[in-house]
């Protein structure tokens, strides 16, 4: 009884730990955006935050264009994931359960994208989205970042679809099923903690993209947080507390959304194991 006390207890200490670790980044990014600047540079830390110093997000949010990149990065990540995913469900369904020639040749060139910098990208690209007109576009911006996603999220539903028996599809077509019909009625479902952990993938990429974002968009109103934020970076000065109030705004709609997807991973997981 002792030893599992001692196991019990060993394993909540490390879930503290882990979580500490986690959560602190936030935690600090909070406490440093109200500090002020006598505590910020005096010799002993602050640990714990001011709230007399809150206008510092009040000023943030009301004096620059916070409010404009954060609702510019909402756009690029929830239009990047959609399409991601919306393309690479038939990729993957596609290289899983059909055969054509040069299918293995697909398979790795998806996963040689995935070792190519975007630095390596960008001039192509830029040409590219020159002479089609789709520079200081966020429909453009989701172009680029759908296409370099979608790779790994083809490869992970591959992964998925690789994992279902192929005969329930087989008792699905016997019952009058198309392709169509098989994919989105049985797998669909089943696939559901993989979708959203590519949804996670996709989206977490688009919100923090800085590369393709600072490269293609010139227009200051449609600049994205990532660019946003490290404008507050100046020669002269840098307003410290003004970037972790903008940052810790940056990082809450990532967080939601991961918990977000975090639900439908463990209700997708849940309902797999019911049904054996």
């Amino acid at each position: 009884m002792r030893r599992l006390r001692l196991g019990v207890a060993g394993r909540m200490l490390a879930v503290l730990v882990v979580l500490g670790v986690s959560v602190f980044p936030i935690y600090w990014m909070f406490t440093t955006a109200l500090t002020s600047d006598a505590d910020l540079f005096a010799p002993r830390t602050r640990l714990v935050p001011d709230l007399r110093q809150f206008d510092v997000f009040v000023d943030a949010l009301t004096e620059g264009q916070t409010l404009t990149w954060l609702a510019n990065s909402t756009v690029v990540a929830v239009g990047t994931t959609v399409l991601a995913i919306g393309l690479g469900i038939p990729l993957a369904y596609a290289l899983s359960r059909f055969s054509f020639v040069g299918k293995s040749l697909v398979g790795l060139l998806l996963l040689m994208t995935q070792m190519l910098p975007e630095a390596l990208m960008v001039v192509p690209l830029f040409s590219l989205y020159r002479r089609f007109d789709l520079l200081d576009s966020l429909g453009g911006l989701v172009l680029a970042n759908a296409a370099f996603v979608l790779p790994i999220v083809a490869l992970v539903l591959k992964g998925a679809i690789d994992g279902i028996p192929k005969e329930l599809e087989e008792s699905a077509r016997v019952d009058g099923c198309g392709p169509f019909s098989v994919l989105t009625r049985i797998n669909l479902p089943i696939m559901t903690p993989s979708i959203a952990a590519a949804a996670v993938i996709a989206f977490f990429h688009a919100w923090n993209e800085y590369v393709f974002a600072v490269t293609f968009i010139f227009d200051k109103g449609l600049q994205p947080a990532s660019v946003g934020l490290a404008g507050f970076v100046g020669e002269q000065g840098t307003a410290i507390q003004t970037i972790m109030a903008v940052a810790f705004m940056f990082t809450l709609p990532a967080v939601a959304f991961y918990l977000f997807a975090q639900k439908y991973v463990v209700s997708g997981m849940t309902a797999g194991a019911v049904k054996g």
